[in-house]
């Protein structure tokens, strides 16, 4: 456990705010560049979130930022740490990275800020990195001690087979992922997502975080993944070249957007695009072990050649008796037809939400695209529902602020 700041660290990282606010992402421009001179290092991330237009450099300025406006009120970054923690576990982070991490960081704010910054403050600096970065070191310890206390449980890599592959709809295939031990896999908590280390035809390995689209087994995974046409490799490589039996290497099952171990409350579950996959871990799981739950599974999509799953989580509904499935078709084909293809034309829309859906008393999960995500948020609480009932999970750096 770190000492607490002292008023005169927790002054000082506070007077940068201001200077944090104008060049926050030239500094972590730079802070990447002088972190990835180290192969080793480098190696860690997944860089389809870097560059210099990548967002998980505008997304890790906007976390230093609200770290050093909240430094004298932690309390207001646990959900930020809660993340960080697990995205950590994903990609194997260690406590012995953290000091790569510092230097660059420090290094960066130096270099950047120039006369605006002395040696006090950058002292001030590496204080304040440290006490988080212990708060999130000991976090990362209690993950891994308890994925590895449960059955089927494991630390770092563990080498699974493709051992089955389907596709979903036009843009959207399931893989099978089973260990090639042959001993049991962790259940996972349905929403959580897989990291995954991928060695390209190119020679090239890189790490994905696919979310999980089945219900908790101890047997195997199941990932639904959509082509992505200007991706960097990953969905590409694994709709085009990956075949049955393929190794492929996980961390265990991670992130902190599950449904709950007991729900209390109905349940409302909305999604666009690909952010179905968590759902439909949650609709199966729903589906075989909560009859009594009241849940409104509510999806959009662009027309029936992307849309994945629908008759399979229809056929859960109609048996689980209390579910009802929803689909909007924002640009349905000649072929589509509403009220057979699918439910509603157009957009998910906060309206039609609070009509069909009982939004004021229920847990409400969502998934999807970002701007899909930031209007529904900020929707849901313009009409009442109440902030620690909204979950959701998206798919790009952890530190971005959707509710902001």
């Amino acid at each position: 456990m770190s000492k607490p700041l002292s008023p005169r660290t927790i002054e000082l990282v506070k007077s940068t705010v201001p200077a944090l606010s104008a060049r926050g992402t030239d500094i972590t421009t730079v802070m990447y560049e002088k972190l990835f001179r180290d192969a080793h290092i480098r190696a860690l991330f997944n860089h389809s979130n870097q560059g210099e237009n990548g967002s998980q450099v505008h997304a890790l300025a906007t976390a230093i930022l609200a770290y050093a406006r909240n430094i004298d009120n932690l309390d207001a970054l646990v959900p930020v740490v809660e993340r960080i923690a697990h995205k950590h576990i994903g990609y194997h982070i260690l406590p012995e990275h953290y000091d790569y991490v510092v230097r660059a960081l420090i290094g960066a704010i130096a270099d950047v800020l120039g006369d605006a910054v002395n040696d006090e403050i950058l002292q001030a600096w590496g204080e304040a990195y440290w006490f988080l970065a212990n708060i999130l070191i000991d976090r990362e310890a209690n993950i891994r001690n308890d994925l590895e206390s449960r059955k089927g449980g494991w630390n770092g890599w563990r080498n699974f087979a493709i051992s089955g592959k389907q596709r979903e709809s036009d843009v959207i295939t399931s893989f099978t992922l089973s260990p090639v031990d042959g001993m049991p896999v962790l259940a996972h908590r349905p929403g959580q997502y897989l990291t995954l280390r991928l060695k390209l035809g190119d020679g090239r390995t890189i790490k994905r975080n696919y979310s999980i689209s089945c219900a908790p087994n101890n047997d195997q995974y199941r990932i639904s993944v959509k082509l992505e046409a200007n991706g960097l490799g990953g969905s590409r490589f694994l709709h085009e070249e990956a075949q049955l039996g393929d190794i492929i290497q996980l961390t265990p099952p991670a992130g902190d957007f599950f449904l709950p171990d007991e729900p209390e409350r109905p349940v409302v579950l909305l999604s666009a695009g690909v952010g179905l996959t968590p759902m439909v871990s949650m609709v199966e799981t729903i589906g075989a072990h909560y009859p009594d739950i009241e849940v409104h599974y509510v999806h959009g999509a662009l027309n029936s050649s992307t849309h994945a799953m629908d008759k399979h989580v229809r056929t859960i509904a109609r048996q689980h008796g209390k579910m009802s499935v929803m689909t909007f078709y924002s640009n349905p084909t000649p072929q589509d037809v509403c009220g057979k293809t699918h439910d509603q034309d157009g957009y998910i829309s906060p309206d039609w939400l609070a009509e069909n859906t009982p939004l004021g008393n229920a847990d409400v999960f969502l998934c999807g695209p970002k701007p899909f995500l930031r209007g529904m948020v900020a929707a849901l609480g313009s009409r009442g529902v109440r902030s620690e009932r909204i979950h959701y999970e998206f798919f790009g750096p952890t530190d971005e602020d959707i509710a902001a």
